[in-house]
């Protein structure tokens, strides 16, 4: 019996799930064309947020959730009535005071034309009766026919005419025909159209600002209901991730639109103060609308500048009150801009610089002004869905201020673009603030273990593998003679009796000159590869600097006869060091051939940056197992001392067994 086939499996999530470009389209397209309705709810979301920890705050103490809701709507919508009854008066005033400048505004228009005389003046005057010509020309071009030219006519129908003239005669009776007029009337305007052309202007914005201020007030009322919504939308199995989405997201949000309060607040007051210092009427406006403007990017920032100069202009006689304001509000936008805002922006929402103006542009595009007002919050969300959601991490990449390579990544990215120099600058400023150790642990390792993934995957040639590793090499090679400036700091296992060089290897500092003399050799030697060289090159030079005796040998000078050599000294420590992946099995074989041939000598195998723990890879050797294994510079170091120590502190014990002996026998039996 034939089997049937198994049903074709259903992706989780949908069609849409699968198409991520077609669902941010419709995406996009709901929020343009329901841009009327869903702008006042993004506008009330913002509001919940700004205004919710006022009202947590009267309700810690002891007031209802609806009175503390009230209270801060009226606050709220009070002041906005009052700042913008008091920015409207004062409007009207400047507008009354502005035709008595007339005249001053005249002379300084006069003051700014350009001279007659000199090069810029023949210019404009030869532009000018250049212009002058072609309108005459055109003019005389286009000019209608005189009542005498003869124009084409079409014949009429047959009819009863009189009799035309001669052939050659005039009609006397004849007269010129004129162009017949053409009036346009316009119907009658209705009342209601009348009323409609009057009040939409006005309609609109009352409208939306009624559906913020219920939406707001639904949201402050039920901030419980919405959020078990949105977590039951989320599933019962992301109720800790939607959870810290929320809770991050407010903080941020909130935090983010006090701040920008508290800014725009005190920019306006030094602005307002310093314009009432230069003598600038009604300066309260001014301050009071550059705090206002200062919430729409970019544009309110330059129009809240520009509206005191224009003023400045018609009121002043002369330029030193406008260069004056110019001044102050140049100083206050540079501080402000480039000192609180980045930290403002960076810390407080975490939105880079870049996804600001990006933002800017497509909620502008998207729902206009009010969105230019709202493409900072509304950014903050998705930067937060993007960090706790991983469907969306894109988003946090994209707009985050932390979405910058680690220092391995960049290392190597300026190494695949062959880049030297700027690799080496890398390097640098690493090590100007870290160890050298901790430069091979966090930076060199790492970017070795990309380019051996990326050589055994194929990502690029032979050639363009063995650029990588030959650069790396070169800059061991730099390094062999650095002394870093950084301090001494402790090792990973804590212990105090061990302490950093300021090369940043490890040495032991309590041992004796003569526990010194007696450390026991240490030979590093490579698994394989070059990478496997490269990394045993980074070890030997590490030991060389903590005043080990070291040597780096080939793997192919691993022969019976060399093994026979180092094991004359049954204190040699042998370090294999290798670079995975795909090394394992190489490694083993020759653990395996030097423990056959040296059982009493300590083995220290390095699988440097790998994923597992160091005690499953040791239990792997099986019968070729390893004293130890380690997996960063910093352990190899550690171990590697320890078992210096204990060698030095069996010399001690001998030392001090051997002279008590040599006293005894000096002395002599005791009677």
């Amino acid at each position: 019996m034939q089997a049937r086939p198994a049903p074709p499996t259903r992706q989780r999530g949908g069609f849409l799930a699968s198409e991520p470009l077609l669902l941010v389209a419709l995406v996009i397209l709901t929020l343009y064309f329901a841009r009327d309705l869903v702008a006042p709810m993004a506008f009330a979301l913002v509001l919940n947020f700004l205004l919710s920890p006022a009202v947590a705050l009267l309700e810690r103490w002891r007031l209802s959730r609806s009175v503390s809701v009230v209270l801060v709507i009226l606050i709220f919508f009070s002041a906005l009535v009052a700042t913008g009854w008091v920015v409207a008066r004062q409007l009207v005033h400047v507008a009354e005071l502005l035709p008595d400048y007339r005249e001053n505004i005249q002379t300084k228009l006069d003051s700014l034309h350009t001279p007659i005389g000199g090069a810029a003046g023949r210019t404009i005057s030869a532009l000018e009766e250049m212009t002058e010509q072609l309108s005459s020309h055109a003019n005389t071009t286009l000019a209608p026919p005189e009542p005498n030219t003869a124009l084409p006519t079409v014949r009429p129908r047959r009819s009863r005419q009189p009799a035309a003239p001669q052939a050659g005669l005039p009609d006397k009776n004849a007269t010129p025909q004129q162009p017949t007029p053409v009036q346009v009337v316009e119907p009658p305007v209705s009342v209601g159209r009348y009323l409609q052309d009057i009040f939409s202007p006005i309609l609109r914005p009352l409208a939306a600002c009624g559906i913020v201020m219920v939406f707001t007030v639904y949201m402050l009322m039920n901030r419980e209901d919405l959020r078990n919504r949105l977590l039951l939308l989320a599933g019962m199995g992301r109720l800790s991730v939607m959870t810290r989405a929320l809770r991050d997201a407010a903080e941020r949000i909130s935090t983010y639109l006090v701040w920008q309060f508290v800014t725009n607040v005190l920019f306006g007051l030094l602005f307002g103060i310093g314009l009432s210092l230069i003598g600038v009427p009604d300066a309260t406006l001014w301050g009071a609308l550059a705090a206002i403007l200062r919430y729409i990017p970019y544009v309110g920032t330059g129009i809240a500048g520009l509206l005191p100069v224009i003023f400045a202009v018609a009121i002043f006689p002369r330029w030193r009150e406008v260069l004056e304001i110019v001044g102050l509000y140049g100083a206050l936008e540079i501080v402000t801009a480039n000192f609180f805002e980045p930290w403002l922006y960076g810390s407080r929402t975490g939105i880079s610089a870049l996804a600001l103006l990006a933002s800017a542009i497509f909620w502008t595009l998207l729902w206009g002004w009010s969105g230019l007002v709202l493409a900072t919050p509304l950014t903050v969300c998705l930067i937060v869905l993007g960090r706790h959601v991983p469907q969306l991490r894109f988003l946090h990449v994209l707009l985050g201020e932390d979405a910058e390579l680690a220092p391995e990544a960049k290392f190597y990215e300026r190494l695949l673009a062959m880049d030297q120099n700027e690799a080496y600058s890398i390097a640098d400023r690493f090590l100007n603030e870290r160890p050298l150790i901790d430069f091979y642990d966090a930076v060199l390792l790492p970017a070795l273990g990309l380019v051996e993934q990326d050589r055994h995957q194929g990502s690029f040639d032979e050639a363009r593998g063995n650029y990588l590793l030959m650069s790396a090499t070169e800059l061991v090679a730099e390094l062999s003679e650095y002394k870093s400036e950084a301090g001494p700091t402790a090792p990973e296992d804590g212990s105090p009796e061990n302490s950093t060089s300021k090369n940043g290897a490890l040495e032991v500092s309590n041992l004796e000159p003569e526990g010194l003399q007696k450390r026991s050799p240490i030979i590093c030697i490579p698994a394989g590869d070059q990478a496997d060289e490269l990394t045993a090159m980074v070890l030997a030079q590490l030991l060389e600097q903590s005043n080990h005796k070291t040597l780096l040998l080939p793997t192919a000078s691993v022969t019976p006869e060399i093994l026979e050599r180092l094991g004359e000294d049954a204190g040699t420590i042998l370090c294999i060091s290798a670079m995975p992946p795909f090394v394992f099995t190489q490694t083993r074989t020759l653990c395996q051939r030097i423990r056959e041939q040296l059982p009493e000598n300590r083995i220290l195998v390095a699988l440097w940056q790998s994923i597992q723990s160091p005690e499953t890879m040791r239990e792997r050797f099986g019968s070729a197992r390893p004293d130890r294994v380690v997996t960063t510079l910093a352990a190899a170091m550690v171990q590697i001392e320890r078992w210096q120590k204990g060698d030095a502190a069996r010399v001690d014990v001998a030392r001090v067994e051997g002279a008590a002996a040599r006293e005894f026998a000096a002395k002599g039996p005791m009677e």
